[in-house]
């Protein structure tokens, strides 16, 4: 039975280009029933919100964003979920925008309590 997001907080690994999601950003998880669902703020990003589906362990979604300087984005992204040595979640995604150019990959991790 793959691992369940509902309730995880994630974080990025590396920050990404600047003004785009970084090490600051946070992204709460739910799941039910093959749907996922997230927010996520931070850093340069004051709100964000994604939507898709989970087959096992794979994700697909779309994401949209409003950043500090008062614009938006969005984009799409697929991402393998993946369950550490030390039990934690890491997504591993490969996204690519949708209202500009641009793609690439990134790792958000499962963050803990005493990470802050």
């Amino acid at each position: 039975m793959p691992r369940p997001l509902d309730g995880l907080v994630l974080a990025p690994v590396a920050d990404q280009a600047p003004g785009q999601v970084g090490t600051r950003t946070r992204f709460t998880y739910h799941e039910k029933d093959g749907e996922i669902w997230a927010e996520y703020a931070g850093g340069d990003v004051v709100r964000g919100h994604l939507v898709g589906t989970r087959e096992g362990d794979r994700l697909d979604f779309r994401y949209v964003q409003l950043k500090q300087d008062g614009t938006t984005s969005s984009g799409h992204c697929v991402s393998t979920v993946v369950e550490l040595a030390d039990g934690r979640v890491r997504l591993e995604e490969s996204w690519e925008w949708e209202s500009q150019s641009g793609s690439g990959t990134s790792v958000v991790e499962q963050v803990t309590e005493h990470d802050g």
